[in-house]
């Protein structure tokens, strides 16, 4: 069974690949993140591809999706649903907003009100939402994949840091190189895209590959391993604000996923290694002292690997 799962995960990633290319890297992270059962920011430069990765994923998955072009008009009403009363039946009904599918693309969330981003915070924490009193559970599975333009763009609203810590990784696509970007036009000259994808996987493949990821196998040195990262993030002079204990459950979660797409039923070292900047940069404030001096959140993160010494030894199961 877990080789079936490992095989149509692979698969899932091929397929993506057929319209996102040369970005085989940011597919992976992004599907680990999925499997992990996590949601996804994606920040970057309008158009190299984030919404294309969104409904690329959710087409090879054959989930049921809902875009939302997050703009300042947009108001939790959309994302949440309302009710409306009906006078033929003496009664309100409510009607579903568009948070009801599988999967929800929120298109440049950093341009709508912060009433409307706030909207969501429930949603991705809880799995639910509620309407005039009245609780309803996501679907199974559900996954927020959001896209922002980079701060400093006209007409953004910066998320909260709320909302940003419920986003198990934040990852930027950046420019294709000069093969990538020549293959791009060819195929969008020649009719690739989304729509001619090959379904893999359904709701219920997505569901068994979640459980495989639950069931890798972390030794405790690699757990401690994690928490030191972590904590290096709290103590360091630069950062103001660190990674939370919600950070160190995604930042586990993704590691055990990205073992699962390597073929492992076991975590190791490199895989938080590989992860880590994904899952942190997103978490951290810098303080006064790194803006003076320059220091961005990977030269902080890049230093906080260097200083935390990998365990030797983790394969004993305990």
């Amino acid at each position: 069974m877990q080789t079936i799962l490992y095989e149509n995960a692979q698969a899932v990633l091929r397929e993506v690949s057929t319209v996102v290319t040369g970005k085989d890297e940011c597919i992976r992270k992004a599907f680990a993140a999925v499997i992990a059962g996590g949601h996804i920011l994606i920040e970057d430069v309008p158009g190299v591809g984030k919404t294309t990765l969104a409904l690329a994923l959710s087409r090879a998955m054959k989930l049921k999706e809902n875009r939302v072009q997050f703009t300042p008009d947009v108001m939790p009403s959309d994302i949440l649903g309302f009710s409306m009363y009906k006078k033929e039946l003496d009664r309100f009904e409510y009607h579903p907003g568009a948070i009801a599918c599988n999967l929800f693309l929120a298109d440049e969330i950093n341009r709508t009100s912060p009433k409307t981003q706030s909207a969501l915070l429930e949603v991705m924490e809880e799995g639910a939402w509620t309407v005039d009193g009245v609780t309803r559970k996501v679907a199974e599975p559900f996954i927020v994949i959001a896209t922002q333009n980079p701060k400093g763009s006209a007409g953004t609203q910066l998320l909260p840091e709320s909302q940003l810590d419920r986003f198990m990784i934040c990852m930027s696509l950046g420019y294709p190189d000069f093969k990538d970007e020549i293959a791009i036009a060819k195929g969008k000259n020649q009719g690739v895209s989304v729509d001619h994808m090959q379904e893999v996987i359904d709701a219920n493949g997505l569901i068994a590959m979640k459980q495989a990821v639950s069931a890798v196998f972390v030794h405790n040195h690699v757990y401690a391993y994690m928490v030191k990262l972590v904590q290096g993030t709290r103590e360091n002079p630069y950062i103001e604000l660190g990674i939370s204990p919600r950070g160190t459950i995604a930042l586990s979660r993704m590691a055990m996923a990205w073992a699962f797409l390597q073929g492992r039923d076991y975590c190791i070292p490199e895989d938080v290694e590989h992860v880590f900047c994904d899952v942190a940069t997103h978490r951290l404030v810098l303080n006064t002292k790194a803006r003076v001096a320059k220091v961005s959140r990977e030269d902080v993160l890049t230093e906080i690997l260097g200083s935390v010494k990998q365990p030797a030894s983790f394969m004993e199961r305990s």
